[in-house]
C-alpha cells in the first residue's frame, strides 16, 4: 500500500524526471505472494521492477531449497521477468537462466565494485552481451560500493573480465555505452535519455582530460574516459537542459550542508544501533 502511494506521488513528477519502480530486495526476504502482486501491479501500472538475483552461490542454494527452482527460473514462475524489470548482479547463472533472460528481454546491472567488496564472483558479462542481454552499469548501495562512482565501475567492469574472456573483451566503446544507452535501456528510457541525438532530454556531461593522470590524451578518447578518467574529471553537468553542476561547483544546492546533514543522521542512527 505504501508502494503505491509513493507511485502516485512521484512517478512522472518533477517533468518526468523521477520515476517509481517495485524494488522487492531478493526471493529470500519477500513472500510469494508479494512478488506476485508485485509482478501483476507492475504490468498494472506499467511501473518497472528491481530486485537483485543469484549475487552469491550461498543464495542461490537457499532460493532452491525454498522454492526448488533456481533463482531466474522462479522469478519467470510468479511474473517477475520481462522487458520491465532489471535484475541486480546474475554472477551465479545456470545457461538456461541466461537463454531465458535472453528470451524474456530482461535487463541486469552489472556492479563489479560490490562484487569484489562482498567476494560475491564476476557476472559473465560478455556472454550476456552477445545474447543481446541488456546491461547496464550499477553501484549496489553505499555499504556495498563505498564511493558511488560510474567511473570507477565502468573501469572495473572494462578489466575484469579480461582474465577469462580476452584481452579485446569489453572495448572501451561497449563499456561507455553500459555507462550511458544501456543504462538508459535497462530503466525503459532509452527514447528519452542515454545519448546526445535530437529528440533526447537534454542530459550532458562535461569531462576536463586535462588532468596530469590522463595525460596524453591520444586518438581513441573513448578508452581516455572508461580507464583513465575519475569522477572528479567532470566539471559540468546538465540535466533536461539545466545547468546543475558548474566549474565543479553544485549550483541549486548546498553541499556541505547536505553533508553535515548526513553526518548528523549517521551518528543517531549509529547510537541507535548501540542501544
Amino acid at each position: 500500500r505504501e508502494s503505491m502511494r509513493l507511485v502516485d506521488r512521484w512517478h512522472g513528477a518533477e517533468d518526468g524526471r523521477l520515476r517509481y519502480a517495485f524494488a522487492p530486495r531478493f526471493v529470500l526476504s519477500c513472500s510469494e505472494r508479494l512478488l506476485k502482486q508485485v509482478g501483476e501491479a507492475s504490468i498494472d501500472r506499467g511501473i518497472r521492477i528491481h530486485t537483485h538475483a543469484s549475487e552469491n552461490p550461498t543464495e542461490c542454494e537457499m532460493v532452491q531449497a525454498k522454492t526448488g527452482l533456481r533463482n531466474i527460473d522462479y522469478f519467470d514462475r510468479i511474473g517477475i521477468l520481462g522487458p520491465h524489470t532489471t535484475l541486480a548482479h546474475c554472477v551465479w547463472l545456470s545457461k538456461g537462466e541466461e537463454r531465458l533472460l535472453q528470451t524474456r528481454q530482461t535487463s541486469i546491472a552489472h556492479c563489479p565494485s560490490s562484487n569484489f567488496k562482498l567476494a560475491s564472483g564476476v557476472a559473465p558479462i560478455p556472454d550476456f552481451l552477445e545474447r543481446g542481454i541488456t546491461v547496464g552499469l550499477g553501484a549496489d548501495g553505499a555499504p556495498c560500493n563505498n564511493n558511488l562512482d560510474i567511473f570507477t565501475e565502468m573501469r572495473l567492469a572494462g578489466l575484469i573480465h579480461k582474465p577469462r574472456f580476452g584481452a579485446t573483451s569489453m572495448p572501451a566503446a561497449q563499456v561507455l555505452e553500459m555507462a550511458t544507452l544501456n543504462g538508459a535501456r535497462a530503466l525503459g528510457l532509452e527514447d528519452e535519455v542515454g545519448a546526445l541525438v535530437p529528440g533526447m532530454r537534454a542530459d550532458m556531461v562535461v569531462v576536463d582530460l586535462t588532468g596530469p593522470h590522463v595525460a596524453p590524451v591520444g586518438d581513441d578518447i573513448l578508452s581516455t574516459i572508461v580507464f583513465a578518467a575519475q569522477g572528479r574529471d567532470v566539471r559540468d553537468v546538465g540535466i533536461d537542459g539545466r545547468c546543475l553542476y558548474r566549474n565543479r561547483q553544485f549550483v541549486e544546492v548546498d553541499a556541505q550542508k547536505i553533508i553535515r546533514n548526513a553526518e548528523r543522521a549517521a551518528k543517531r542512527l549509529r547510537r541507535a544501533c548501540e542501544v
